[in-house]
C-alpha cells in the first residue's frame, strides 16, 4: 500500500498529460530503469521528456497502466503480463521485447545444488508466473518434479516428486535477495539479485539458458502502441545502441531479445 501511495504521489506531481511530449513510463530500478536512462537523452532530442518512475511491487505497474496514470511500463517477462491480463481484463498489450534476465538459484549455505541436505529451504518468488518459473528451473536441476509438462502454470501443489524433502517457501520477489541468510537457497529475479549486488553469471549456482520464454517487454494500453512518442521509445529501446548497452554493462547476465 505504501509504494502504490509514493507511485501515485509520484504520477500526480508529474502530471497526466497524454500529449506526445512526455513519457511516463514505470520501471523496476535494475535493469530496466537504467536501460531507459541510457536512452532517456535521444528522446530529448527528439523532443520527448522521458519520466521514469522506479517500482518495486509488481502489482503496481499494470494497474498503473490501464488506469491511464502512466503511458507504458517496463517491469515484466511476457508469461507475467498475459497472467495479469487474464487475471484483471487489463486492456495492455506489448509493445517491444526487449530482453531476457535469467532467473538463478543463489545460496550463502552451499556451494552446488548437490550440497543441499534433506529438508533444506528453498526460497521462491510468490507471484504466480515467477513461482512457476523457480519451479521449472529446481524441476529442470532433478531437486522436484512436477505434474505439468510446460511448467508455464505450475505452483506447490504440483510438486509430485520431491527427493529431498525440500520446503519451499514462498516470497515477494524484492525480498528474496534478504532471505539469503536464513534460507538455505533462493532462486531469484535477475533484476533483484542486480539491484542486491549479486552477480547471475558469479554468484548463482545454476541460471536459465538461452530457451527461457521469458522475455521482458515495454507494455503500453491497447490502442497506443502507434502513438508518436511510444514509437519513438521502441526504436531507441531496439537499437544498436541499447544492444551495444546491454552486452558491455551486463556480461551477458542479461541478453538482448532484440
Amino acid at each position: 500500500m505504501i509504494r502504490y501511495l509514493f507511485l501515485t504521489i509520484c504520477i500526480l506531481l508529474a502530471g497526466c498529460s497524454r500529449n506526445e511530449k512526455t513519457l511516463k513510463v514505470a520501471a523496476t530500478a535494475v535493469p530496466q530503469a537504467e536501460m531507459l536512462n541510457h536512452v532517456k537523452g535521444d528522446l530529448a532530442e527528439e523532443g520527448i521528456d522521458l519520466k521514469i518512475i522506479v517500482v518495486e511491487d509488481y502489482q503496481i505497474p499494470n494497474r498503473a497502466l490501464a488506469d491511464k496514470e502512466i503511458d507504458a511500463n517496463f517491469f515484466q517477462h511476457i508469461p507475467f503480463l498475459l497472467a495479469q491480463v487474464e487475471a484483471f481484463h487489463y486492456p495492455i498489450k506489448t509493445l517491444a521485447k526487449i530482453h531476457i534476465e535469467p532467473m538463478g538459484v543463489y545460496s550463502e549455505k552451499v556451494k552446488k545444488l548437490s550440497d543441499l541436505k534433506e529438508g533444506a529451504v528453498i526460497a521462491i518468488p510468490n507471484d504466480p508466473s515467477n513461482e512457476s518459473r523457480a519451479l521449472a528451473l529446481l524441476n529442470q536441476h532433478r531437486l522436484i518434479e512436477t505434474d505439468i509438462p510446460n511448467h508455464l502454470h505450475a505452483t506447490v501443489l504440483n510438486i509430485r516428486k520431491n527427493p529431498k524433502k525440500l520446503k519451499i517457501e514462498e516470497i515477494d520477489a524484492a525480498m528474496l535477495p534478504r532471505t539469503l541468510k536464513d534460507v538455505d537457497a533462493a532462486v531469484i529475479p535477475t533484476n533483484f539479485a542486480l539491484q542486491a549486488g549479486l552477480s547471475p553469471l558469479k554468484d548463482a549456482l545454476v541460471i536459465e539458458d538461452s530457451t527461457s520464454p521469458y522475455v521482458n517487454v515495454i507494455a503500453v494500453r491497447e490502442g497506443d502502441s502507434e502513438r508518436a512518442s511510444l514509437q519513438k521509445l521502441r526504436k531507441a529501446m531496439t537499437s544498436e545502441k541499447m544492444r551495444t548497452f546491454i552486452l558491455e554493462k551486463y556480461q551477458g547476465a542479461i541478453v538482448p531479445a532484440f
